[in-house]
């Protein structure tokens, strides 16, 4: 009875999945229930308002390079919200294809719930997929993750009233993968809906066929289309100035170069309709893209995600750390000599290069000089006891800097394995994120290529990056006389917030005094 005054008052709800509960269990108030579909702030959730800064820092706490596609499942950690089946789905993704760099960040508290905690940490080890899966635990710049997400999970294995999740996700805008339960069905919409009680068998599964992280322009339509959704529909914005039309209304204007705000349009509230863009009658707006050029043999390619990322992070490393530069000629007779007696004696097992004994010879200098091995971190500068050597690496498309770690302890043999090994995976794409995501210092070396000097851009947050020219033959003066010597100019780039001039010059004069007297590094 208590219950019945009670609900007798109750007559908002913020989805179907609520007002069919209501009226599944008070069949005598239907007509006191009114649906208010929860809102959704799309100012707030909006891709163009979250800058590279608060992108970068977030994947820089968690130590996620640019390169690496992200899964994001934002929902406390708890048994009803499906950990368990994307973290299946994520070992049949790496079964189906073990060359897709990935990562399952999981966003949200582990408070109360360690007992479920442990079993999912339990079972993502026994999966074999500890590398692939993040937990970051609660994070209050959710736009920020939202905006550096491939794919967005809704994983609840019960119903949602309503699935907030899955509303932001496409504000941002997103692709979402969503189980068939609660608000999620009003928002997500698909092609194929599953049966309440195949969810769960299915959906890991099919997280797993959906998945095409590398489709840009499906992924793109996708999230456009959710993108209008959510503003036309769940929108809290009080803007009275947006526009409203439908997705092919939007791409056919575009296609047609018409000035949507020049419509009128005859759907409900005003939307915009494909039959008012196809009957639009006025003047088209003027799209200086559209001037074509005479004899123009220009070729015009869209720029790839890697492209795009690597133009970001070095405008942002441009713009943010005071760079100044630093050169030193190092004569590198004994050193050739040196790698010419210890490939003699190798009897074909191992070939060393000039580049690896650069790599040798710079985690020496780091020892010798640490405060040159450091990192910018906002409040704190970072210090390296370890010298792991990120060495910039070309591959199609762009560049990848794979890391030689803890160098120190490893002899000039082990160091050419490792390189070669993380240069054969970076140019085939093998790469996993701990192979390429942090070290403590960076090598560019452009020798091979005859270029006799240049100056780098600092890979964040890392403090130095050294650039490495070609060896070529001189005239320099020694002991009075002059001689003909084989030298190399190399080049420090200094991220001034973490390194003074005074560091970066010791550095180099210990980095030269290693290469022209290669049996120190042994010491």
């Amino acid at each position: 009875m208590i219950f019945e005054s009670i609900a007798s008052k109750l007559f908002h709800c913020i989805s179907f999945e609520a007002r069919d509960h209501i009226r599944y269990f008070f069949p005598n108030q239907k007509s006191q229930i009114k649906q208010i579909n929860r809102g959704i702030d799309c100012q707030y959730f909006d891709e163009k308002s979250v800058s590279e800064i608060r992108k970068e820092k977030f994947l820089s706490s968690l130590m996620i390079s640019e390169n690496t596609h992200i899964i994001l499942l934002p929902a406390r950690i708890t048994g009803w919200k499906g950990h368990m089946i994307a973290v299946d789905a994520m070992k049949i993704l790496t079964e189906k294809d073990p060359e897709l760099n990935f990562v399952l960040v999981l966003v949200g508290s582990e408070n109360n719930k360690e007992k479920f905690t442990k079993k999912l940490k339990k079972r993502i080890s026994k999966l074999n997929i500890s590398n692939r899966v993040i937990f970051c635990g609660n994070v209050s710049d959710m736009p920020a993750v939202y905006s550096v997400a491939d794919v967005v999970l809704s994983t609840s294995i019960e119903p949602e009233a309503f699935g907030r999740v899955s509303a932001e996700a496409c504000a941002m805008p997103k692709p979402v993968i969503a189980t068939n339960h609660g608000g999620s069905r009003e928002i997500i919409e698909n092609n194929v809906t599953d049966e309440p009680n195949e969810v769960i068998k299915e959906t890991k599964v099919e997280i797993s066929d959906v998945v095409v992280l590398n489709n840009e322009p499906k992924n793109k339509s996708v999230s456009e289309e959710a993108n209008s959704k959510i503003n036309n529909n769940l929108s809290k914005s009080s803007n009275s100035s947006r526009l409203f039309a439908t997705p092919l209304a939007k791409r056919l204007a575009k296609q047609m170069d018409i000035d949507l705000s020049l419509l009128k349009g005859s759907g409900p509230n005003g939307r915009i309709l494909k039959f008012d863009v196809e009957n639009f009658k006025g003047d088209k707006k003027f799209n200086t893209n559209q001037v074509s050029i005479s004899n123009d043999t220009s070729e015009i390619v869209k720029n790839s995600s890697m492209r795009k990322t690597i133009a970001e992070r070095l405008v942002k490393s441009k713009n943010e750390a005071p760079h100044f530069y630093l050169s030193i000629d190092c004569n590198i007779e004994e050193l050739l000599k040196a790698r010419s007696s210890i490939n003699s004696m190798s009897n074909g097992e191992y070939k060393i290069s000039v580049n690896d004994m650069i790599i040798k010879a710079a985690s020496a200098t780091l020892i010798k000089v640490p405060k040159a091995n450091a990192s910018w971190e906002n409040e704190n500068t970072r210090y390296f006891k370890n010298t792991d050597i990120s060495v910039a690496v070309a591959i199609e498309g762009g560049l990848i800097t794979p890391i030689v770690k803890n160098v120190e302890s490893k002899g000039l043999q082990e160091i050419s394995q490792d390189m070669k090994v993380l240069a054969q995976k970076a140019k085939e794409g093998k790469l996993m994120p701990e192979e390429y995501v942090g070290g403590s210092f960076s090598i560019s070396n452009l020798g091979m290529y005859g270029i006799k000097e240049f100056s780098a851009v600092i890979n964040p947050p890392q403090g130095c990056i050294l650039a490495v020219g070609a060896g070529e033959q001189r005239a320099i003066v020694i002991n009075n006389q002059i001689s003909i010597a084989t030298m190399m100019t190399v080049t420090l780039s200094c991220d001034h917030r973490v390194v003074d001039g005074a560091v970066g010059a010791e550095f180099l004069s210990k980095f030269k005094e290693f290469i022209e007297n290669p049996s120190l590094m042994l010491l």
